[in-house]
C-alpha cells in the first residue's frame, strides 16, 4: 500500500532498526553477497544489507552479520534503489492501474509519479476519485497528481470536465496528491492568462511542484514559463533542447518514449563536465504491448546504457535524483535510516530484476481485479454516424481551404480543391479527420479538418484515445471507412479500429473511460499489436514523424501549430481557430 514519508518516523521502529544496527537484535530481512550500487558515491562495493520492517537499519560488510528472521542471497547480483518513474500516464498502458503495477514493480519500478489527466479529461472529478483510489490500494507506490489542464487548451477543446483554480486548490488540498500534473497550455503560461495565471497561483501557494509540459519552448519564452513557477519539463524535442532546458534550472525527465531522440540527448550530456543533479527518468508514454514484453523504467535503462550512457549515471537519474525532485529522503539511495525498497539485478545492462523489495518486504503476486466503478463503464454514448458526416460541404466549383500539415510537429498549409455535387474532392494524399464530441457538454457533429502530408490511406483508424480531451476520432479518406470505425468503436464504448473496404481489420475495445481495459495486459498488449499491424495495411509510416503514435497526438491542442479538436481546427499559440477548413468558397 502507498504510504507516506512519516510511517518511517514511529519510535518503536526506530528503536527496533538501532537496536538491530548495533548487533543487540536481529533483522527482520538479510540480503548478503550482493554488489551495492552507491549512487551518491558512484562506487560498486560489496555490501551486505539489513532490514528492519519498511527500513534499512544497516549497511555493513559483506559476511559480518548472519543474524536475521529471513536471509535473501544475493552474490552475484547489484543492489540499486527502487526505480523511480519521474512521470508518466498509466492510462497510455491501456490498462487498470492494478494491472500496471503488476507489470512494473517485479522489474524493479518501486514508485510512479501519475499524471491521470486522461482519467480526469474524460470523468473528471470521478476520474480523480478512481485514480487516488487505486493509488491507496496498490502495493506500488503511485504518488498522484493535480492534473493542470482538463482541458489542456480552454476554448479550442471540450473535455468531459473543466477544473478550474478553485476545483485544483481543494485538489491540491488533499495529502493524497503530490503536485500539479505538467502544465500544457504553454501560451496561457507565458501570457498570464487569467485563468492559468489561477492555476499557477493555487499550486505554488500549495506548497507542492509544479510539473511542465514545454514543448518547443526556447529562448525568452522558455525563461517566461519557468519564471511563472513550473519546475520541471519532459517534452525534450533535440540534445541542445535538453541542454537548454538544464541550464534553465528545470529539472529534466528524460522520456523512453521517443527512443530516435536518446542516442541525442546521451551525447549533450557528455558534453556537460558533470551529469546534473536535476535528471531524472521517465516513460511518459508505454504502449500496452511494449510494457508486456519489455517494461517500464527499467527498459529506458537499458536503452541509455546501450547508447552509451554509464550505467550508475542512469541509476542515479532514475532514484537519487527523482527523490531529491520529490523532495522525498526516504528514497532513492540504499542506506541505513532509509526506506526499504531495494532492487537485486542481475546485470547493469540487462537491468533484469531477481528481488524486489518494497518497505522490506520482498515484492510476490501483486492483486488484480479492481471493481470499475459505473461513471467510467459509459462514457462513448454517441448515435451512429454515416458517410455523410465525413463528407465537407462547399458551393464550389472550387474551394481554397486549411490543412494540417506534417505529423508531430504541425504546421499550417494552403490548398484549393474541386467541389463536386457539393462535396469538397480530396486527392489521394490528402487525409480526412475527424473529432466527435463524446462528453455530453454538446452535440456529438463531427468536426471536420484535412491532413497533408500524413500519408495516402487506404482505409481508416479511430481512436478514443486522442490527447488530452479523448473525445472520439477517426482518420481516413474513404467516409465509408470512417463512418465505419466510428460506428465500430461507439458500440464497443471506446478503444481503436481500423477498417479498410468495408470491413473491420483489427479492434481493440478500451470500455473504461474509453481508456483503458481491465483484461489481462498479454490480452491487451495483443489486441493492440493487432490494431497497429492492420494500420500498416491502411497506411504507409514515414518515421521518424509520420508514425502510430501521430495518431493519438494529432488532437493536442496545447502543443505548437494547428490540431484538429472538436471545436475545429484549432492553434492557441497562434491564436487561432478555424470552425471549418474552408478559407474560401465559390472560386472559380
Amino acid at each position: 500500500m502507498t504510504r507516506e514519508p512519516d510511517d518511517l518516523n514511529d519510535a518503536a521502529l526506530r528503536d527496533r532498526a538501532v537496536a538491530a544496527a548495533r548487533g543487540d537484535a536481529p533483522f527482520d530481512l538479510l540480503i548478503t553477497g550482493a554488489t551495492l550500487v552507491d549512487v551518491i558515491t558512484g562506487e560498486l562495493r560489496p555490501a551486505d544489507i539489513g532490514c528492519t520492517g519498511a527500513l534499512i537499519a544497516s549497511v555493513h560488510p559483506k559476511g559480518s552479520r548472519k543474524d536475521a528472521l529471513e536471509t535473501i542471497d544475493a552474490t552475484g547480483l547489484f543492489a540499486t534503489p527502487g526505480l523511480i518513474d519521474a512521470h508518466m500516464h498509466v492510462e497510455s498502458s491501456m490498462v487498470t492501474p492494478e494491472i500496471y503495477a503488476a507489470a512494473v514493480l517485479p522489474r524493479g519500478v518501486t514508485t510512479v509519479v501519475w499524471d491521470p489527466h486522461e482519467f480526469a479529461n474524460v470523468a473528471g472529478l470521478n476520474g480523480m476519485a478512481y485514480a487516488i483510489d487505486c493509488a491507496k490500494d496498490s502495493p506500488l507506490r503511485i504518488l498522484t497528481l493535480a492534473p493542470s489542464c482538463v482541458p489542456s487548451a480552454p476554448g479550442y477543446e471540450t473535455a468531459g470536465a473543466d477544473f478550474t483554480s478553485e476545483t485544483l486548490s481543494n485538489i491540491l488540498s488533499s495529502n493524497d496528491i503530490h503536485g500539479l500534473a505538467e502544465v500544457m497550455d504553454m501560451a496561457a503560461v507565458t501570457s498570464r492568462a487569467p485563468r492559468m495565471r489561477a492555476i499557477l497561483q493555487a499550486a505554488l501557494e500549495s506548497g507542492k511542484n509544479i510539473n511542465g509540459h514545454a514543448r518547443s519552448l526556447t529562448g525568452s519564452d522558455l525563461q517566461a514559463y519557468v519564471s511563472a513557477g513550473v519546475s520541471s519539463d519532459h517534452e525534450l524535442t533535440s540534445g541542445e533542447d535538453l541542454l537548454e532546458k538544464l541550464r534553465a534550472g528545470l529539472w529534466v525527465e528524460m522520456r523512453g518514449s521517443h527512443d530516435h531522440l536518446l542516442p541525442e540527448f546521451v551525447e549533450a550530456l557528455k558534453t556537460l563536465p558533470q551529469q546534473p543533479s536535476t535528471l531524472t527518468l521517465c516513460t511518459d508514454d508505454v504502449f500496452p504491448d511494449d510494457l508486456h514484453r519489455s517494461g517500464g523504467l527499467d527498459d529506458v535503462l537499458r536503452r541509455l546504457v546501450r547508447y552509451g550512457m554509464a550505467p550508475i549515471d542512469a541509476l542515479r537519474a532514475a532514484t537519487h535524483n527523482a527523490a531529491q525532485r520529490l523532495r522525498r529522503a526516504d528514497l532513492g539511495v540504499v542506506a541505513p535510516g532509509r526506506r526499504a525498497d531495494v532492487v537485486l539485478f542481475e546485470d547493469l545492462e540487462g537491468f533484469t530484476a531477481r528481488h524486489v523489495l518494497r518497505d522490506g518486504a520482498l515484492v510476490k503476486e501483486v492483486p488484480q481485479g479492481k471493481p470499475i466503478p459505473t461513471q467510467l463503464s459509459r462514457t462513448c454514448d454517441i448515435s451512429s454516424l454515416n458517410a455523410a458526416n465525413f463528407m465537407l460541404r462547399a458551393k464550389g466549383p472550387k474551394v481554397r481551404i486549411a490543412t494540417i500539415d506534417q505529423p508531430r510537429f504541425t504546421r499550417w498549409g494552403e490548398t484549393t480543391l474541386a467541389v463536386d455535387a457539393g462535396t469538397v474532392m480530396l486527392p489521394a494524399d490528402h487525409t480526412r479527420i475527424a473529432v466527435i464530441h463524446r462528453h455530453g457538454m454538446h452535440p456529438a457533429t463531427p468536426s471536420l479538418g484535412v491532413l497533408r502530408g500524413w500519408g495516402t490511406w487506404r482505409g481508416a483508424f479511430a481512436t478514443t484515445v486522442s490527447h488530452d480531451s479523448h473525445n472520439l476520432t477517426v482518420f481516413g479518406h474513404d467516409p465509408e471507412d470512417m463512418a465505419l470505425a466510428a460506428n465500430t468503436l461507439i458500440e464497443a464504448g471506446g478503444g481503436m479500429v481500423a477498417t479498410s473496404r468495408g470491413k473491420v481489420l483489427a479492434l481493440l475495445p478500451l470500455p473504461v473511460a474509453g481508456l483503458v481495459s481491465d483484461h489481462p495486459l498479454a490480452e491487451v498488449g495483443e489486441a493492440f499489436a493487432a490494431v497497429r499491424s492492420a494500420m500498416d495495411r491502411v497506411v504507409d509510416w514515414q518515421p521518424p514523424y509520420l508514425v502510430f503514435k501521430a495518431l493519438v497526438g494529432a488532437t493536442l491542442a496545447c502543443n505548437a501549430g494547428p490540431h484538429q479538436t472538436d471545436l475545429g481546427t484549432a492553434d492557441p499559440q497562434g491564436g487561432r481557430l478555424l470552425r471549418s477548413p474552408i478559407l474560401e468558397d465559390g472560386l472559380a
